[in-house]
């Protein structure tokens, strides 16, 4: 099958220009203006934007979190993904305490399997670091093209590590040619602050807030950095919220080290002052908490300053009947929430249309960083002779707005109820196949395919 997208306004991290685009099979075959080929099937994009598909590289499908799992399964996560224009993401992968990082492996690709609509990838998070888990990483990096892991540290006695572990961690993972990555948040204090609120009688979602204050964020972010840059392990932190995370990596710059900075779109548009609604502020029970509208500023800042690579969802929704299992006590609300499906319009909306970022920024963000970083590029992340044909087409001016009533998450509330919306994902394909098409998805389950990933640089 080839497909020949005439007369679009062309999009990626570099390139701006207004021409045609030509697939063969799964892969991009050429670009250009007034291109002279046959093809199976003409698609007209004038007036549309044309960028590569989106690569959200931090969700959670299907996890298993305080007794319940995310209500987004790999068919129905991935499937929203591609309405909103994302055709990859990457997972995260839990090891068990005591278990196998293979054990884990194996358990998420049982998932995965035959029911992944869009393309996949994993993060193997490591909650329990140790000579037997030492010995796994070279073959998940060589053998599956598992080349990041994850590290937490927060939620003691379940998934951090302490920084013994930690150095252990990125040593070998340098070592093996991976990336560490982090949830970047000083859980001993914030244990004490939920057993101090707990105590006396503070239960509410705001609560939930108050014990993880900026500072908490801000000191684990800069003895991450520390930490990696001693054993000198390509490092990147994770849904990253506040200033004073964000001025923990300005100081690692100083000393010439890198550190991968990834926000959330929520964090980019939504603050907590949503804390502030009764029980209904459990929709926007997450963790990292949302912050003030400093942060906000501080964070399109840092987008532009190039202080900030990424624009991730944390996806990991749940239906609101799993949210009032935390009705009398904020600490057992499952943390997480539903954007899969909205990361790249609203980024579009709230960031290009409204003159805060360029539309080059803006691919960069939602895709080529991401490749780069994470072993994907050039197979993902561009517009290029050879790379996979995950093509968005974007109809720049359509208004529209987010409900549950119109979302194709799997849960049955949005934290954007309402939004109203400039610019639309109209088309979507997934290499070289038209996904989505006039809100219709025209693929089953089982289309997804994993992709291996290959060794880090630590650089883009």
């Amino acid at each position: 099958m080839s497909i020949l997208i005439k007369n679009g306004r062309i999009i990626t991290s570099t390139l701006d220009f207004e021409g045609d685009l030509f697939i063969e099979g799964e892969k991009i075959s050429a670009l250009g203006k007034n291109l002279s080929v046959k093809a199976d099937q003409e698609i007209d994009a004038s007036g549309k934007l044309v960028f590569p598909g989106g690569i959200d590289p931090h969700v959670h499908l299907e996890m298993p979190f305080m007794g319940t799992f995310s209500s987004d399964t790999y068919e129905t996560g991935t499937r929203a993904a591609l309405f909103g224009g994302t055709t990859s993401v990457i997972d995260f992968i839990l090891q068990k305490q005591g278990h196998s990082l293979y054990e884990a492996f194996n358990e998420w690709s049982g998932r995965a399997t035959g029911n992944a609509v869009g393309d996949y990838s994993f993060h193997m998070a490591v909650t329990d670091f140790n000579e037997d888990t030492r010995k796994e990483i070279e073959a998940l990096v060589n053998q599956e093209g598992i080349t990041s892991f994850k590290m937490f540290m927060a939620y003691k006695g379940a998934l951090m590590i302490d920084d013994r572990q930690l150095t252990g961690l990125m040593t070998e993972v340098k070592k093996q040619g991976g990336m560490v990555t982090a949830h970047a948040t000083n859980g001993e204090m914030i244990d004490f602050l939920v057993a101090k609120f707990k105590e006396e009688g503070k239960l509410s979602p705001l609560y939930h807030y108050l014990s993880q204050p900026e500072v908490t964020e801000a000191e684990a972010s800069g003895r991450f950095a520390d930490i990696a840059n001693y054993t000198g392990c390509p490092a990147y932190i994770v849904h990253m919220t506040c200033e004073g995370a964000l001025n923990a990596v300005r100081n690692a710059t100083r000393r010439n080290q890198n550190v991968f900075v990834e926000t959330c779109i929520q964090y980019l548009t939504l603050d907590a002052s949503l804390y502030d609604k009764g029980f209904e502020s459990a929709k926007w029970v997450m963790s990292p908490p949302l912050r003030e509208k400093k942060d906000q500023q501080t964070l399109w800042a840092g987008l532009n300053q190039g202080l900030v690579q990424v624009v991730a969802t944390d996806h990991c929704p749940f239906f609101w009947k799993q949210k009032e299992m935390g009705s009398e006590d904020f600490s057992k609300i499952p943390n997480g929430h539903p954007a899969i499906e909205h990361r790249i319009e609203l980024l579009y909306s709230e960031g290009v249309a409204k003159g805060k970022i360029s539309l080059n920024k803006f691919v960069e963000l939602t895709s080529g960083n991401a490749a780069k970083i994470f072993g994907m590029f050039p197979q993902k992340g561009t517009l290029s002779p050879g790379s996979d044909a995950d093509i968005v087409i974007f109809d720049p001016l359509k208004k529209h707005s987010i409900s549950a009533k119109t979302h194709h998450m799997n849960c049955d509330y949005s934290a954007y109820e309402g939004w109203e919306l400039t610019g639309k994902c109209e088309k979507v394909l997934l290499r070289g196949k038209v996904v989505i098409d006039d809100n219709l998805c025209l693929v089953e389950k089982g289309n997804g395919k994993f992709i291996k990933r290959n060794k880090v640089s630590g650089k883009i």
